[in-house]
């Protein structure tokens, strides 16, 4: 199973989800977090379950209760996470992203 990196601004939309949900209602932003992990673990496993999205080389996969949509690229070494999108707003923005360096 291949690790799964998430650009930085993919993070930070999760992080910003989280933040907005638990102020709505207690636990419901660590309810976002758990779906996305769990959309994460099943991704690793199996990449190419989701369909892919247009011709841009990235699939997507819907965290279902909420509607974020986790757009991925499988790569020789890993699973690249460039966007935790909501479904409904600013569409492909996030195509413009680049791999990030670590370390």
């Amino acid at each position: 199973m291949k690790p799964a990196l998430i650009h930085s601004e993919a993070r930070a939309e999760l992080d910003d989800a989280m933040a907005f949900y638990g102020s709505r209602a207690r636990g419901l932003g660590l309810d976002l977090q758990m779906k996305v992990e769990n959309a994460v673990a099943e991704i690793r496993q199996n990449p190419e379950a989701w369909p892919p999205y247009k011709n841009s080389g990235f699939r997507r996969r819907s965290t279902g209760r909420f509607p974020f949509v986790i757009f991925y690229m499988e790569l020789p070494n890993y699973i690249w996470i460039a966007a935790i999108a909501h479904k409904s707003r600013r569409p492909d923005y996030w195509k413009t992203r680049r791999f990030e360096q670590t370390g």
